[in-house]
């Protein structure tokens, strides 16, 4: 297994993981719009919820994606809309009763694409909810921690810790974020520090 994927075997893993957040939601409006065309106004309720939670969720999660994944986008100097986007995704992720809360201290817009991707890490790893904090340190060093009451996946964090080290894993979509922020931070030769003593901690230095 190679220990650094491809860029060609990196958007495979990005495409796959994101087709994967998606698919659900889109196969729950395709059949509540079956449901609709049957005509049977028993379910009329039913229906509208189906539609309007499926696409809230797609649409927050397509908005993340296309802004932490995507080419090129104004939107990333705009720290508050990014702030919003990463709530938003979160809320698509987290359960009711157990909430995933986002603190995003940034100033500097430049952060901001690899905060999201950092989000999207450390958020996969929640089992229970928790809390997110995305800080930086003098324009230097990002920092995202997250913290929950119940313990974080352990062997999620076990194989984000694998693959920060280079060992030769078996590729998972699962971590396609981590293989994709890697392929940006490596060539420009700044450093990932990932810490579990106090739930998980990412540092970009």
């Amino acid at each position: 297994m190679e220990k650094q994927p491809s860029a060609t075997i990196i958007a495979e893993l990005v495409c796959t993981r994101i087709s994967h957040d998606v698919i659900g939601n889109i196969g729950a409006v395709s059949n509540a719009v079956e449901l609709l065309e049957e005509g049977d106004e028993e379910f009329l309720d039913d229906i509208k919820s189906i539609l309007k939670t499926s696409s809230g969720v797609l649409s927050a999660r397509l908005k993340f994606f296309r802004m932490a994944f995507g080419l090129n986008n104004a939107n990333l100097d705009k720290i508050e809309m990014v702030k919003v986007i990463c709530e938003d995704y979160l809320k698509t992720i987290g359960n009711q009763n157990y909430p995933i809360e986002l603190s995003f201290n940034l100033q500097t817009a430049p952060f901001c694409k690899l905060a999201m991707v950092c989000v999207m890490i450390v958020a996969d790893c929640f089992i229970r909810g928790g809390k997110i904090t995305v800080s930086e340190e003098n324009a230097q060093s990002l920092l995202i921690n997250a913290v929950s009451p119940s313990p974080l996946s352990a062997e999620k964090i076990a194989a984000l810790k694998a693959i920060a080290d280079g060992a030769a894993i078996e590729l998972n979509a699962q971590y396609a974020p981590l293989y994709y922020l890697l392929s940006i931070l490596r060539p420009a030769g700044i450093g990932l520090e990932i810490d579990s003593s106090a739930g998980l901690a990412l540092k970009i230095a």
